[in-house]
């Protein structure tokens, strides 16, 4: 995604144009999965978006991506006049919602929540969250996540910014475990136990 945080409203457009593209992926192959069936299911697909979206958590891109929407005149969009055209990107249809929001079909939510992580991205001038495990939460439920580095040895090493000799991204590294837990059909009118399987997600930053 655009680094600048001037431009707030190209990264949230690219992020719709991005979920709009992964929606076609996932269409393709939830119909190659069930070919039978006529029309294609992409919640049937378990999601993992490991990304630096070069956005805080208060930014309409993770707004977007975490409740599945957002409004056609987020301010994020800076007032400017993108009603037009902003639907075309609205995964669940063309012409967005009722209620002027803009939506995907994904269900997806931060592996990362509350305050756990102060910053991902540490330099000099800045030091911030952008960085992000997304996965979705109809599949899966997260095991665990690596914490970030302890702030007071930051300071008892006069670290202010990355890369240092001991630091070599001004990234820092994201690591979730999730549990996935498969969708098992009834068998004989009965529901099978389901056995889940334990897989780890990074973000792995230049």
């Amino acid at each position: 995604m655009h680094w600048d945080p001037e431009y707030s409203d190209v990264k949230l457009i690219q992020t719709m144009m991005f979920l709009s593209e992964l929606k076609s992926i996932a269409e393709r192959a939830s119909g190659s999965i069930n070919s039978a069936s006529p029309t294609s299911d992409i919640s049937s697909i378990p999601i993992v978006l490991c990304a630096d979206l070069n956005s805080l958590p208060d930014s309409g891109v993770v707004e977007y991506l975490s409740n599945g929407g957002v409004a056609e005149n987020h301010k994020d969009f800076k007032e400017l006049r993108y009603s037009d055209c902003l639907t075309n990107f609205s995964c669940n249809s063309k012409n967005g919602k009722p209620d002027g929001s803009i939506t995907h079909s994904f269900q997806l939510k931060s592996a990362y929540e509350g305050n756990l992580m102060p910053y991902t991205n540490y330099t000099y001038d800045f030091k911030g969250v952008i960085d992000y495990i997304f996965f979705s939460k109809t599949h899966m439920r997260v095991l665990g996540v690596l914490g970030p580095l302890e702030t007071q040895w930051l300071k008892d090493n006069s670290i202010t910014g990355c890369p240092h000799p001991h630091i070599p991204s001004d990234h820092f590294s994201l690591l979730a475990q999730l549990e996935y837990h498969p969708p098992l059909p009834p068998l004989n009118g009965l529901h099978l136990p389901v056995h889940s399987t334990a897989c780890e997600s990074k973000t792995l930053t230049e």
